[in-house]
Order: structure tokens, then sequence, then C-alpha cells
């Protein structure tokens, strides 16, 4: 009888560890396995998907969403939220076009610029959600408003490109500047190329030091473990002696700065300054911090699973575009992926059951 009644309690004990084994293995893994079988898929359904050529672009895609999506997690680190990523942006596309268009500046003056109206927003966002206590989603939607009208007040609307109608002149003379290739090289040039490799495009490159340096700042120095203090308790933080507001302050700061730093890309490879060109960043900018929720059972803003989640929005859209997906479905499916991923991993996490 001791035999037999100790035996099921053997199944059962054995069952529960593979069960708990599997749960953890999704809980890590789930969101770099869906990467996998995203690729796989893809590359089934399309022959030209499977190529280094489209690999390259699909990168060069995601470096601009990666670098603004790292700002949008530094926000969430902190328990915040930037709803202006997006017009910070579509507003470095703007400023520094026209500035080499229209005023005719040079490009090593134009960037500079451009990143001082990067300052301005985070200092703008600062004032509001750290200094006047205004929720942030409601104080970056301030700011976003206000951006997006400051961007076409440079222009009256009209995009930026080689022969416009100067805006700013009354005898409404054509444009004679011009956005130079030492520029455009920032999102248009490749590096390391040989023998039929044309090389890495410079927007990845970019991505990958902005990644690395952020991923080491907030994992191995005293104060990116601070941020993530202040999110996880503020009022527990302060009385071990941070400075809540300092911390939170900074957050919001490198993540205009960041998203000026996107712009400035896209609109290197683009090479005009195309109006709202930063809007659509936004929502896939928080659509990659919310993915990297779900890699490696991190359950909190990390960098290396925003720049996955990037890479795994940049496949899908990529691949549904080669399957001649409408554009208008192409959104439908990113949020119910979104809300897949997500649900499983936090219904697996051991603290939510």
């Amino acid at each position: 009888m001791k035999t037999t009644s100790a035996r099921p309690g053997v199944h059962a004990s054995s069952g529960q560890g593979v069960g708990s084994r599997a749960r953890g293995f999704l809980l890590n893994y789930g969101m770099i396995v869906a990467v996998g079988l995203l690729l796989v898929f893809f590359s089934v359904a399309s022959p030209y998907f499977l190529s280094v050529s489209n690999f390259l672009d699909i990168l060069r895609a995601v470096s601009i969403l990666g670098i603004v999506a790292i700002g949008v997690t530094l926000t969430v680190v902190v328990n915040g939220f930037d709803a202006s990523v997006g017009a910070t942006t579509g507003l470095a596309v703007m400023l520094a076009t026209s500035l080499m268009v229209i005023w005719r500046l040079q490009w090593y003056a134009a960037i500079p610029i451009a990143f001082g109206a990067g300052l301005v927003v985070g200092l703008l966002n600062t004032l509001l959600v750290v200094r006047l206590r205004i929720p942030d989603l409601l104080g970056t939607l301030g700011t976003l408003y206000l951006i997006s009208g400051l961007q076409l007040a440079l222009t009256g609307g009209d995009a930026v490109y080689r022969g416009m109608t100067d805006p700013w002149s009354a005898e409404h003379v054509l444009t004679r500047g011009q956005i130079q290739p030492e520029f455009l090289w920032l999102g248009q040039g490749r590096l390391f190329a040989f023998g039929s490799f044309e090389g890495v495009p410079v927007p990845v490159l970019i991505l990958a030091l902005v990644a690395v340096g952020f991923h080491i700042y907030l994992n191995h120095t005293r104060y990116g473990r601070l941020l993530y203090a202040v999110g996880g308790n503020a009022e527990a933080a302060r009385l071990a002696g941070v400075n809540v507001d300092r911390y939170r302050a900074w957050a919001y700061l490198l993540s205009a700065l960041l998203a000026t730093l996107g712009g400035l890309v896209l609109a290197a490879r683009i090479g005009t300054g195309a109006v709202h060109a930063g809007d659509t960043y936004l929502l896939d900018g928080v659509s990659a911090t919310y993915f990297g929720f779900a890699v490696l059972g991190a359950r909190r803003p990390n960098v290396f699973g925003t720049i996955l989640g990037a890479v795994f929005v940049g496949v899908m859209l990529n691949g549904l575009t080669m399957l001649n997906m409408p554009w208008y479905l192409q959104d439908v499916v990113k949020g119910l992926v979104l809300m897949a991923s997500l649900g499983l991993s936090f219904y697996l996490s051991p603290r939510s059951r």
C-alpha cells in the first residue's frame, strides 16, 4: 500500500516539474523563439526574404526605431512615459534639413543646433512632469502638440527639398541650399565593405553603439541601477537618499536627445525633410519597449529586450509587406502579437500566479 500510495506522488511531482520547466522556458526564451519562428515562416513563404541584403534592409529600418525606442525605455525605467518622442524625431528631421536647405548652414552646424532643440524639448518635459508634477502622459502629450506645430511652422507646412520655395522670403524665391553628402552618409553610408558584400549600413552601427552603451549604463553602473530603483519604488529610493527628481529629469533629457538622434539619421536616410516623418515612431517605439518585457522573463524595461522587440517588429512588417498584406492590416497583426506576447509573459510569471 505504501508503494502504491507513493507512486502517484512521484508522477505528480514529475509532471509538475516538467510543467514548471516548460513555463520557465517560455517565460525566458519565448520571445526569442518567436523571432526565430517568424524568420523561418517568412523564409518559406517568400523566396526573397532569406537574403543578406534583405536582412540588412530590415536592420537599417529597425535602427531608427531602436534608437528612439531606447529613449522610451529610459522613461519607462523610471516609471514614466514620453509621448513626445515621435514629434521630437520629426522636429529633428525638419529642423536639420531646413537649416541646410533654407538657411544654407553646413551639416556640422545643423547637427548641434538640432541636438540643442532636442535638449530644449527634454527640459520642457522635465519642467512639466518633474517640476510641475503633471502626469507623464498629459505633460508629454502637450509637448507633442507643441512640437508638431513648430515643425510645420518652420516651412509653412511644406516638405524640405532642394529648390523649394523659401517660406521666409517675401519674394518667394527658390532656395539654393542643399542637404550635404556628409550628412546623408549618416543614413545612407556603409562601412566594412569587401568583395561582393556592400558593407554594414551606418545607421545599424549607430544603433549598435547606442544599444551597447545604454545596456552597460543601465545594468553595470550605479546610476543605471538607481534609475531602476526610482522606477521600482520612488519613495523608498527617496528615503535611501536618492535624488528622485534628478534621475527622472535625466531620463527625459536622454529620451529627447535619442529621439533627436533618430530624427537626424532618418533625415539622412530619406534625404528630405518630410512633414510628420517621425509620427510613426511613437507607437512603434512603445511596441518595441513593451515587447522587451517578454524577453528573458524580465517583466521590466531593458535595452536588450527593446532591441529584440524592434527587430521583431521590423521582421514582421518586412515579411508581411513581402506577402502583400495591406498596410492597414499590419497594425492589426502587430497589436494582436503584442497582446499575445505580453499576456503570455505576465501570465506565466510566478509573481502573477
